[in-house]
C-alpha cells in the first residue's frame, strides 16, 4: 500500500510517518518543501520516501499524485500558526483553501480513487456559546481569525469534492493538540521553553510571559491523534467530519501550572500584550462521541505525560543550542 502524507516534516506529520513505519507493513511517501528541515523524522528518514512539493505549485503536487499514485492520502500541510494568519491572511488562504483543490484536482486528473484525509480544526467553530458544549459536528462555524476561516473553506471545499466527485474524502476537526517536536510559537511549548531556559539560566530574566491564561482548552497527545486519523481511513464513513479531541480539559494557566509542578523555578508569570489575539477563541470543549462510535478510539496517554515528555524535549533542545555559550 502506498501512502501519502503532506507536510511530512511537520508537527503531526513527522508523528503519523513513525505511527506508519513502526505499526505497519506500507510505503510512506512524505511530500515537503524542497528547505524543510529534517529533524522531526530524523529517525524515520531511511524508511520514507521524500518528496519535494509546494502548495503553491499545483504541478508539484499532480506530479507527486502521478507519480505514487497513493492509495492513501493524509493531507496535513498547511500554515497552521493562527497569529501569522492575520499577518498573511491571503497566503494563508492560498496555502489552506486553493492548495487543497490543488491535491484534489490533481487525484482527478491523474485519476486515481484513494482515500483521502483532510485534515481541518476545531477552529473552524470559532468563539461558541455554553449551549453548544460540548461541541459537536453540527456545530456552526464562527471562525475568529483567518486561519479559521481557510479551514471553512478546506473543509467545505472537501465535502464538495466529495458530494461532486464521489471522491473518497474524510475530515477531521483536530481540536489543541500537543507533545514534543511542537513548535514554541504554540502556547504549551512556548511556557515549556520558558521553564527550561529559567532552569539552565540562560534566560534573561525569571519571567514567563503568557497571553489568556483564562482560555478553556481540551489537550491531546499528537501520538494519540495521529492513530485516529488511521483509524479513521479504515472505517470512517466518506464525506463525513469527525472531531478529533482528547479527555483533558483545563484553562491555559492550569496547563502553565501542571508544567511548572514539573520544575522547581518559582518564575514571576506576565501577561505579554502582544501574546493576546485580536479575536481570540476562549472556549473549545470537544464531543467526540461521534470518532469514538466509528472507529472505537480513545487517547491512550495522560495529559500529565504528554506535559513532562514535551517539558523534557524543550530541556534537551535548549540545552543544545546553549551548549557553545555554557
Amino acid at each position: 500500500m502506498n501512502i501519502m502524507i503532506t507536510g511530512v516534516t511537520g508537527f503531526a506529520g513527522s508523528y503519523l510517518a513513525e505511527f506508519l513505519v513502526n505499526n505497519l507493513d506500507v510505503n510512506v511517501f512524505g511530500l515537503k518543501r524542497w528547505n524543510s528541515p529534517l529533524e522531526n523524522i530524523h529517525s524515520i528518514t531511511e524508511k520514507i520516501n521524500l518528496i519535494n512539493f509546494d502548495l503553491g505549485d499545483p504541478h508539484s503536487i499532480y506530479k507527486a499524485i502521478r507519480d505514487v499514485r497513493p492509495d492513501r492520502i493524509f493531507h496535513l500541510a498547511a500554515q497552521s500558526y493562527v497569529p501569522m494568519s492575520f499577518i498573511a491572511p491571503s497566503d494563508t488562504m492560498r496555502a489552506n483553501a486553493i492548495g487543497t483543490i490543488s491535491l484534489l484536482e490533481a487525484v482527478l486528473e491523474v485519476g486515481i480513487d484513494p482515500i483521502i484525509h483532510i485534515c481541518t480544526s476545531s477552529e473552524v467553530y470559532g468563539q461558541v456559546g455554553e449551549k453548544d458544549i460540548p461541541i459537536d459536528e453540527e456545530v456552526s462555524f464562527k471562525p475568529q481569525s483567518p486561519y479559521g476561516v481557510s479551514k471553512v473553506a478546506e473543509d467545505l471545499i472537501a465535502y464538495q469534492y466529495n458530494q461532486t466527485y464521489g471522491l473518497k474524502i474524510i475530515r477531521t476537526r483536530s481540536f489543541t493538540h500537543t507533545g514534543p517536536r511542537s513548535k514554541h510559537v504554540f502556547v504549551a511549548p512556548a511556557f515549556a521553553k520558558q521553564i527550561a531556559e529559567i532552569e539552565l539560566g540562560v534566560k534573561n530574566d525569571n519571567t514567563i510571559y503568557v497571553g489568556n491564561l483564562n482560555s478553556v482548552r481540551t489537550f491531546l497527545d499528537v501520538r494519540d491523534m495521529v492513530e485516529a486519523y488511521w483509524m479513521l481511513t479504515e472505517t470512517g464513513i466518506y464525506g463525513e467530519a469527525y472531531n478529533v479531541a482528547g479527555s483533558h480539559t483545563c484553562t491555559v494557566g492550569t496547563m502553565l501550572d501542571t508544567l511548572l509542578s514539573m520544575s522547581k523555578i518559582s518564575p514571576e508569570v506576565v501577561i505579554e500584550p502582544k501574546l493576546l489575539r485580536k479575536s481570540d477563541v476562549t472556549l473549545q470543549v470537544p464531543n467526540v462521541s461521534k470518532l469514538v462510535k466509528t472507529t472505537g478510539w480513545s487517547p491512550k496517554i495522560k495529559f500529565e505525560e504528554t506535559m513532562l515528555d514535551m517539558l523534557n524535549f524543550w530541556r534537551l533542545q535548549v540545552k543544545r543550542e546553549n551548549d557553545y555559550i555554557l
